[in-house]
């Protein structure tokens, strides 16, 4: 049976984008992954850049709002910000719901460099929950 998987942040910009790539490359192909905010604000070139500095590709995604999947049925749900947690509309039921607030790296300040960074150790964060989520519920 094909499990449904919803990732949910504040904006589907950044936290929720790496995780619907990560989650593409550690699920089986049967699992599928949707990504969505609270509210739109278009998916981070920055994150297309260091996801791609880990050879996964993102640039395709769309940014989502979570209203656009409430006809949907999940499996699970995986909020990655306490905002995402507090406003997300309740619906699937039968959803097993997961929660791991993660920094936003969205208004990060600095150099390119130190950016780059933030980014990076976000990136990192989520690959490691990712990877034990998978594990765990989708081998």
């Amino acid at each position: 049976m094909k499990k449904k998987i919803l990732v949910l942040c504040t904006g589907n910009s950044c936290r929720s984008q790496m995780a619907h790539g990560f989650l593409r490359k550690y699920a089986n192909a049967e699992t599928a992954i949707y990504s969505a905010g609270i509210q739109t604000d278009g998916v981070n070139p920055r994150v297309i850049e260091t996801m791609q500095e880990i050879d996964i590709d993102v640039s395709k995604h769309t940014s989502n709002n979570v209203a656009e999947y409430t006809h949907l049925n999940f499996d699970f749900i995986l909020s990655l910000c306490d905002t995402a947690k507090e406003r997300c509309p309740y619906f699937s039921p039968g959803a097993t719901r997961f929660h791991f607030n993660v920094f936003d790296p969205y208004g990060t300040k600095g150099t390119s460099e130190e950016i780059a960074e933030v980014f990076r150790s976000v990136r990192d964060d989520i690959n490691e929950y990712c990877k034990e989520f998978a594990a765990a519920y989708l081998r």
